[in-house]
């Protein structure tokens, strides 16, 4: 059973990977054969090592943003987490739904952005 705790320990490990982009910190968030869907629509990067090169190949440089975030629910291994990424020109909204195994590392990840600056309905 996840707990809050868990999910608290693991965005720090993400966020440790986010601001690094060392591929050791990368590797430490997602377990050997994980699945990290960059949006609910593309195909997943499946496994570490796909994982580490798709992150590096789309990384963010180490200072330039800032993340806010919280627990929405946690349920059995699963977490959604909302969160809010500040870059110097643009905001994005963010909902991620987090699988974790029972070494706190990620199963599966999906992450789903919207940019605050993008057309919305009228």
């Amino acid at each position: 059973m996840v707990t809050r705790g868990d999910v608290a320990a693991w965005v720090a490990a993400y966020r440790r990977a986010w601001e690094s982009n060392a591929p050791d910190d990368i590797a430490a968030a997602f377990s050997e054969g994980a699945s990290y869907f960059p949006s609910p629509a593309d195909p997943p990067w499946v496994g570490r090592d796909e994982i580490v090169a798709g992150w590096q190949a789309h990384r963010d440089d180490p200072g330039s943003t800032t993340f806010e975030w919280s627990v929405v629910a946690v349920e059995e291994d699963t977490a959604v987490i909302r969160g809010v990424s500040t870059y110097p020109t643009t905001v994005y909204d963010n909902l991620w739904i987090v699988r974790l195994g029972a070494d706190g590392r990620a199963t599966e990840f999906t992450e789903f952005w919207v940019d605050r600056n993008a057309p919305t309905w009228a």
